[in-house]
């Protein structure tokens, strides 16, 4: 039998799953940073600030930021002087954020697509990897962590944010409705794709707990491996060093 992944709620075969998932994002590329605000009521922007806030890019350092897609993390560490790499196997999402540098006057990142299972990259080229809201569409994940570990310098540090798996009491209960039943019509109404936004909050729901996740993290190599829940673990900061 050959090897399944998850697709949503749906298992597919991995070739699938990749395709499924580029088409998702290629249909909601050009509204992709409207919709987060929309889904989100601006916090997603707070997340992210935090998210940079703990990464602490430094003035020439190089960083991967893999799903960089439309820049917003790395516009962010491009501010702090940071030699940024922003990548992603979406040339559409990348195309958008190309558009949105321009527009901003933001010169000087390299933009690159790139599967974050096979990197193209050298070993022990960057000082930092980052991935935000990315990794949960990966087909394998612990491929796509070997890699950011293989990228790295030693001393190198690895930081993902991602959606996660809320502990709040009753918060749980009306976030599931809140991302089952109105986030798709959200994706409806702004985007006009219903389809590609419920597979989103799927995927969310099939993305390893934090303790699991964390896990993973160490089994490719990383220490000093951390959590940050965010609001209850409706999203959480992983981190980890490669020594």
């Amino acid at each position: 039998m050959s090897e399944e992944v998850s697709f949503g709620y749906e298992n597919v075969d991995p070739v699938e799953k990749t395709r499924r998932v580029g088409a998702v994002f290629s249909n909601v590329a050009a509204k992709y940073d409207i919709m987060n605000d929309a889904m989100s009521g601006g916090m997603h922007r707070l997340w992210k600030d935090r998210f940079v806030s703990r990464v602490k890019p430094q003035p020439g350092e190089a960083i991967l930021d893999m799903a960089g897609g439309t820049g917003d993390i790395a516009f962010r560490m491009a501010d702090r002087g940071a030699e940024v790499v922003v990548a992603d196997i979406n040339q559409d999402m990348l195309d958008v954020g190309v558009e949105r540098a321009m527009q901003r006057g933001i010169d000087g990142l390299v933009w690159s697509c790139q599967n974050a299972e096979q990197l193209t990259y050298i070993d022990k080229q960057f000082d930092a990897y980052t991935i935000a809201f990315g990794i949960r569409n990966v087909t394998h994940i612990d491929r796509a962590l070997a890699e950011a570990y293989r990228v790295l310098k030693y001393g190198g540090r690895f930081y993902c944010l991602e959606f996660s798996t809320m502990t709040w009491p009753g918060m749980k209960e009306a976030y599931d409705f809140y991302s089952h039943r109105l986030v798709p019509q959200i994706g409806k109404i702004v985007a006009g794709d219903e389809e590609s936004y419920r597979y989103l909050i799927e995927s969310i729901r099939r993305f390893p707990p934090m303790p699991e996740f964390e896990r993973m993290i160490r089994d490719a190599g990383f220490v000093r491996t951390r959590v940050e829940p965010i609001m209850g673990g409706l999203v959480a900061i992983h981190s980890g060093w490669k020594a």
